[in-house]
């Protein structure tokens, strides 16, 4: 105790179910700051699912906006759900939604790997990318 106060320190009961007890002289303050950034340090970022949605008729540049945006989620470590939603009578052509859907995964195959294929849900078709 006495070599702790002349240095400034305090004595720390580091291991008190040891027989003898373990004690240590250092900055208390300073140790619970170092602990309390390792606690943080250790957080990871959790996966979350952002969703992209398009039409068939959705135009050229908006579907690059749209994946480009995509890109961005994947590479922030996040999945992406692809959905191509039909309304009114576009359902009479879903084919056309399957090329855009295809298209997509096209561009996005760099970035991403394919983890369920697209498959039609009534009026959507749906599809989810996972980061590579």
């Amino acid at each position: 105790m006495n070599v702790a106060r002349e240095t400034g320190l305090d004595l720390v009961e580091v291991a008190p179910n040891e027989k003898p007890p373990v004690c240590r002289i250092m900055d208390y303050g300073k140790f619970k700051y170092q602990q309390n950034k390792k606690q943080h340090r250790g957080h990871s970022h959790h996966t979350k699912t952002k969703e992209i949605r398009l039409r068939p008729k959705t135009g050229n540049h908006d579907i690059e906006f749209k994946v480009k945006k995509a890109k961005d989620f994947l590479k922030h470590n996040d999945k992406v759900q692809v959905s191509v939603i039909f309304r009114g009578r576009e359902i009479v052509h879903v084919e056309e939604g399957h090329k855009v859907m295809e298209s997509v995964i096209q561009e996005l195959q760099e970035v991403g790997k394919l983890e369920t294929p697209p498959l039609q849900q009534g009026r959507r078709i749906i599809c989810t990318i996972a980061p590579r």
